[in-house]
């Protein structure tokens, strides 16, 4: 205890230092941790870092520029941060089994695009620079440079469609991947709502992409990694998965064989914060193969590193290697599982009718509200969720027809199965007693709803019971 009062003193000191400079900036930041511990958090990104992984971040490793990588800074005075960045890429590849880690990135889109463009600069700048015998791209001819800047906008790029439970940085139109690629989407199966890997071969054969992505933010299942590197190697496709989602599922070996993508992909593109229970950032794990043109990350694509959270990320992944958290890992899986199961119980439909991952995927139309009414309902209600499409969504991606709930964030603060069925419970009493409200042209909106009292205050009730059974940060004070 002394040293969590230890712990609870360093932050009040903090937290006093700030409010003297600007003390809404202290209100809020204690605000904030007061409403986390005050509501059921299950969205599938957000988890609670340790109280060491968060105070890594406040220190004065933020106060450094180091452009470049371990030895070889654009800086001088950079030996601290040296430091700091091998050490977090120790831990990742310790942690992963990969030949190789980038630390870099600021975050998970940051990670995807520094990963997309080592790619080409691997399969398409590498080799054009050799056939003309030149070492950079500043050396060719401006007719030259116009054939291969040619070449490097006429890639292909092949993910998993956003509906189905891909992530917008896999070539969703909007976002820069699919302006940097021509681009396909996969779906899944229209019956069963699960990845038909002969559908994807099939697709893949016929556009031929130089990127073949796995990975998802919204997909309820595991994926055969395996068998999705056999349909890159036989199109000869650079294989990469984005498990920003389910990192801290690899990292806690709850996916080993054909379910965990590191031995089976080129470049493996991450989060550190969501499963993995780190700061908020991303990461690069890949082969040998592509690690000189992940390097180039700065500046490529990135900026100066952030001394402070590749720090944060060190101590992440240190407390990642530890059997405490494997068993936290089997745990979030648990959760989910018994979390679809108490809904299923309870007549709520699920995408892919279940989960084997930390995704549950609810489909909200039987009880005729939109995804967007019912996450509105749920926070009501004390539940944090978000809405989120479903495959085939009728209601677009705004106002939805899902709602994904994820367990790393409850599971941290130590619930259990038995907890996650009364979780269920209250979710379906919620949705049972939601009602869309009507428009002035006498029609149901898709936004507007009614909640009844009673099954507002109940289900506010239950969560404070569970929640006080699991206190977050326990003893610990500001």
């Amino acid at each position: 205890m002394s040293d969590l009062n230890a712990v609870s003193t360093a932050y009040q000191t903090l937290l006093s230092a700030i409010e003297q400079v600007e003390p809404r900036i202290a209100a809020a930041t204690r605000q904030e941790l007061t409403d986390q511990r005050a509501s059921l958090k299950l969205i599938a990104s957000e988890n609670y870092a340790s109280l060491p992984v968060l105070a890594t971040m406040g220190t004065w490793m933020s106060d450094k520029y180091a452009e470049g990588t371990v030895g070889r800074r654009f800086y001088a005075g950079c030996q601290n941060v040296d430091t700091v960045e091998a050490v977090a890429a120790e831990h990742a590849r310790e942690l992963f089994g990969a030949e190789y880690a980038y630390v870099q990135p600021h975050s998970g889109i940051d990670a995807n695009l520094t990963a997309y463009w080592a790619v080409l600069a691997h399969e398409i700048e590498t080799p054009a620079l050799a056939e003309h015998g030149v070492r950079s791209v500043n050396d060719l001819s401006e007719s030259d440079w116009e054939v291969l800047r040619k070449k490097f906008g006429d890639q292909r790029l092949m993910g998993m469609s956003l509906d189905a439970g891909g992530h917008l940085t896999h070539g969703f139109r909007p976002n820069v991947s699919g302006k940097m690629f021509h681009q396909r989407a996969y779906g899944t199966d229209p019956e069963t709502q699960l990845l038909d890997y002969d559908a994807i071969a099939e697709q893949a054969r016929d556009f031929k992409p130089l990127i073949l992505v796995a990975g998802y933010s919204a997909y309820p299942r595991r994926i055969n990694f395996a068998k999705m590197r056999e349909i890159a190697d036989e199109i000869g496709a650079v294989f990469m998965v984005d498990m920003a989602h389910f990192a801290g599922l690899v990292a806690g070996k709850v996916f080993t064989g054909d379910e965990d993508p590191i031995p089976h992909a080129d470049v493996i593109m991450t989060t550190t914060h969501k499963s993995l229970r780190g700061p908020r950032g991303g990461m690069i794990l890949a082969t040998e193969k592509y690690a000189a043109d992940i390097d180039r990350g700065c500046p490529l694509v990135l900026g100066g590193p952030l001394g402070h959270v590749m720090a944060a990320k060190a101590v992440a992944l240190a407390e990642a290697r530890t059997q405490e958290f494997r068993d936290y890992a089997h745990a979030v899986v648990d959760n989910a599982r018994a979390l679809a199961e108490g809904l299923k119980s309870r007549g709520v439909r699920l995408v892919t009718d279940g989960t084997d991952n930390h995704i549950v995927l609810m489909d909200v139309r039987d009880f005729n509200v939109t995804g967007r009414q019912a996450e509105a309902a749920l926070l009501d209600a004390g539940i944090v969720t978000n809405r989120n499409s479903v495959p085939n969504d009728p209601n677009g991606a705004w106002y939805t027809t899902g709602v994904r709930l994820g367990t790393p964030a409850l599971t941290s603060r130590g619930f259990s199965t038995s907890d996650m069925d009364a979780v269920a419970d209250m979710i379906a009493g919620v949705l049972k007693a939601t009602k869309p409200t009507t428009t002035s042209k006498g029609e149901p909106s898709k936004a507007k709803y009614e909640l009844t009292d009673d099954a507002r205050q109940h289900s506010l009730n239950e969560a404070e019971r569970l929640l006080d059974l699991h206190p977050l940060y326990p003893g610990f004070e500001i």
